[in-house]
């Protein structure tokens, strides 16, 4: 239910759900919305794990599962500050394309892809980077909402959130294996 608005742009609502209020306004996102974080320990340099994670070809490598790839924007190499990628792979039984822009960058520290198109409604990914001991914890927040309402909000508690978990774990164990072996050479120049 829904309080009646001047300005919904502008002026927060409530709705009600689970029993209990929920803030909500169309510039900000919502709070029922899923958030997956995950925590990696690597044992590797904090600059090898940061480049690892923005490197189209291992992200493709992570992916083979759902035959992802590049096909526009940044198809190879390593993704900065304001570039863009478009991704094409089939997620449960159809071919999906996903375009994304890099907006924040602070190298080794952190760096977030926001979805431009595809089939979330809005998706976006912060990537953390920091020394720990003799290696690298890297952390992911993950944040998505699925479009058709409260339909998808059913399919992210039934199984989307599950599916998007898992396939950032997936995404994280090769990372990790990469920059623990000398498997990083093929994917970033020492320096």
């Amino acid at each position: 239910m829904l309080r009646p608005q001047l300005n919904a742009s502008q002026t927060p609502f409530r709705l009600f759900k689970f029993k209990r209020f929920v803030e909500y306004s169309p510039t900000q996102p919502c709070l029922a919305m899923p958030v997956i974080e995950l925590s990696t320990s690597i044992e590797g340099p904090v600059d090898r794990v940061f480049d690892l994670a923005r490197s189209i070809d291992l992200h493709t490598n992570s992916t083979s599962s759902t035959g992802e790839r590049a096909i526009a924007g940044v198809t190879s190499g390593l993704i900065g500050q304001g570039q863009e990628v478009t991704w094409r792979a089939k997620h449960f039984g159809v071919w999906q394309s996903l375009t994304v822009r890099i907006t924040d960058f602070e190298r080794p520290v952190h760096f977030a892809d926001s979805m431009l198109r595809g089939a979330f409604r809005r998706m976006e990914h912060h990537h953390y980077f920091e020394p720990s001991g003799s290696g690298t914890r890297m952390r992911d927040v993950f944040t998505f909402e699925s479009p058709l309402g409260f339909l998808g909000r059913i399919a992210d508690f039934l199984f989307l959130t599950h599916y998007m978990r898992s396939f950032l774990i997936e995404r994280n164990r090769v990372i990790k294996a990469a920059a623990e072996s000398d498997d990083w050479k093929q994917y970033i120049r020492p320096t």
